[in-house]
């Protein structure tokens, strides 16, 4: 055991409370969270914003806290796949926050959308791996209203190409996007793959989505994801583009959120409406 760890094993817990993945302590991490799947996207995040602060950097979770426009705010990469990204969450939300955005990639099925487009992910298909080990398949993986209208309320203040819609989340970036594996390898049932998500409106495939709004929604808290599109899969194509209108789409969103909040408060209501906005 490393010197200083004195905690029991169904939660470990370091001196003065650090959490023993992210390495963030009460008081490191803010109501408002980013959640890129690359540590080196923490920096590019934190680096639109008015204040930052390096926190941590343990494994693949890179955290900075800082303020964007008078919000406190906080950026902690989640690493790739469901497992990291259920540990950053539980992690996170143990500290005191409570609305996650996803700033993510991924590839496109559907023709209507083009490589450096967003894709605000309003729900996602459960076949992260990670998310049944919390709730029953059917419990769906919704992203919060909130936040899905925040990320379109940004994207048309920055007048940046976006879709909203249903993202595939898969445990697998090869055979579980239906891309061959080593030598070609496939299952049969990957053929018809993309053809059947792209005939019932799925918009792209990516690896995190279904287990952060999963999880917020059973623990009860505000998630929801932008989505650079990278690849498109029936053009067979990669463009590594769209990643800082992600960025600055979701740094606008945490603006907005956080007025939508303030007006909620002023009110006395629990959940935003467009009413709340009109001048009495």
């Amino acid at each position: 055991m490393k010197q200083g760890w004195h905690s029991g094993a169904e939660r470990p817990v370091m001196e003065e409370g650090l959490q023993y993945h992210i390495r963030c302590r009460r008081g490191d991490v803010n109501r408002y969270v980013l959640l890129p799947g690359d540590p080196e996207r923490v920096d590019v995040i934190a680096g639109g914003w008015d204040e930052a602060r390096f926190i941590a950097n343990n494994r693949e979770h890179r955290t900075w806290s800082g303020a964007l426009g008078g919000v406190p705010v906080t950026a902690c990469s989640t690493g790739m796949g469901g497992p990291s990204a259920s540990i950053a969450l539980e992690e996170l939300a143990a500290l005191g926050a409570d609305t996650f955005i996803r700033v993510g990639s991924c590839g496109a099925i559907q023709e209507e959308v083009q490589c450096g487009d967003l894709v605000i992910c309003s729900g996602a298909m459960r076949q992260d791996g990670t998310s049944p080990d919390y709730v029953d398949l059917s419990y769906p993986a919704a992203a919060h209203y909130e936040v899905t209208a925040a990320l379109v309320e940004a994207c048309e203040r920055l007048e940046v190409p976006y879709h909203v819609g249903v993202s595939c989340t898969t445990a697998s970036f090869y055979c579980g996007q239906a891309r061959p594996g080593l030598g070609g390898y496939a299952q049969s049932a990957s053929a018809r793959k993309i053809e059947d998500l792209n005939r019932a409106g799925v918009m792209d495939f990516e690896m995190e989505a279904a287990t952060i709004l999963t999880l917020s929604g059973v623990y009860g808290l505000r998630a929801g994801a932008v989505l650079a599109v990278v690849a498109h899969r029936l053009r067979d194509s990669f463009e590594y583009e769209g990643i800082d209108n992600s960025v600055r789409a979701a740094n606008e969103a945490v603006k907005i959120l956080a007025a939508w909040d303030r007006a909620k408060e002023a009110k006395g209501r629990r959940y935003w409406y467009p009413g709340l906005l009109m001048v009495q």
